[in-house]
């Protein structure tokens, strides 16, 4: 087994400048809305994992917690779209709110990826015992004229063979016991 699982981005997830060219251009005049969306750029290209949790439950109750119940969130390629907010909203809390959750996620995508991994190896190493114990069975045998009174099927406990028959598959290295 021959694989390698790439990790994450070492850069955080953040987001960075909010796109003064997406705003309403009717911003400080009589004619100005109440609320409208907000584009941010993020800080790198969110993961798939990143955008399925930035669009779940989970943020949808973060925000509700928080007093934003109105708030809603969209990715847009390396934007984040903050409808039914207003730059002063942003300004007093609602942004901070925003960037612990992409932290959470972020943490919580590290960690996932790590186990990913963690789980991957033990496979790969298992896989490698096993080969290790399959070679093993297959270097032992020999092409002799059996003795009277033995029995090479006794050897085989079912069908493909038995590792503990050969070896102690209770060790944990296999080249211990050739």
């Amino acid at each position: 087994m021959n694989a390698q699982i790439g990790s994450p981005s070492v850069a955080e997830l953040g987001l960075g400048a909010v796109l003064a060219d997406a705003l309403p251009s009717t911003l400080l005049t009589p004619d100005a809305p109440e609320r409208y969306t907000v584009s941010a750029v993020f800080t790198r290209r969110p993961t798939r994992p990143e955008i399925e949790s930035i669009l779940g439950p989970e943020t949808r109750d973060t925000l509700n917690r928080a007093g934003y119940s109105t708030v809603e969130v969209r990715v847009s390629d390396r934007r984040l779209e903050i409808s039914n907010t207003n730059l002063a909203e942003l300004n007093s809390g609602l942004a901070g709110v925003i960037a612990q959750r992409l932290h959470e996620i972020g943490l919580r995508v590290v960690a996932d990826h790590e186990r990913f991994a963690a789980e991957l190896r033990d496979a790969t190493e298992r896989e490698t015992d096993r080969v290790a114990l399959v070679a093993l069975a297959a270097a032992a045998i020999t092409f002799t004229v059996p003795t009277p009174g033995t029995s090479p099927e006794s050897d085989w406990e079912e069908e493909g063979g038995s590792a503990a028959k050969w070896f102690d598959v209770s060790n944990d290295d296999p080249a211990a016991t050739a």
